[in-house]
């Protein structure tokens, strides 16, 4: 299925979609490449706020996108994959019954499928800087993420069979 149609799948049964893409098994590259899409779509979204910031505050744009690119790209996989392992290890102490892989899949296809949330918060903090559009652009995100997250960690870790 196509990437959008998962993506718009998720906001109506976040759970379906995500066991369709675990169903393949165990493939770390299918994570990998999840929460990299994810982290570029994101340090993407960054762009226009990071051009009002630059021309507001007279700060070099380059020094502001190199920040930017480092955080999103190199820091924020390595720190996904730790929440996503104490993550498992939180619910594995409250008798969850997935596995490592079900829980990294499940932070990271969440993240990626609120991305388009995180574009247009991107879009509204370039356009028209900070006030209550933004603030309520950022709180929809979020609890996109936070929701099918949520909903797709409850399915892999008390809704399906042992996996180990």
């Amino acid at each position: 299925m196509a990437l959008t149609t998962d993506i718009l799948g998720s906001y109506r049964n976040p759970g379906a979609v995500l066991l369709r893409h675990i169903g393949g098994g165990v493939r770390e590259d299918r994570a990998l490449v999840t929460v990299m899409v994810a982290c570029a779509l994101i340090f993407v979204a960054q762009w226009p706020r990071l051009s009002r910031e630059a021309f507001i505050t007279g700060q070099e744009f380059d020094v502001l996108f190199g920040g930017a690119l480092l955080g999103w790209v190199f820091i924020m996989p390595l720190a996904l994959y730790a929440i996503a392992a104490l993550s498992h290890i939180v619910a594995r102490m409250l008798g969850g019954q997935g596995s490592w892989f079900g829980a990294r899949m499940a932070l990271f296809w969440a993240l990626l499928a609120a991305s388009p949330l995180w574009l247009l918060w991107g879009l509204v903090a370039g356009f028209i800087g900070e006030g209550a559009a933004l603030d309520l652009t950022g709180l929809v995100a979020l609890l996109a993420f936070l929701g099918i997250w949520g909903v797709g960690f409850w399915t892999i870790e008390w809704r399906t069979e042992p996996t180990g």
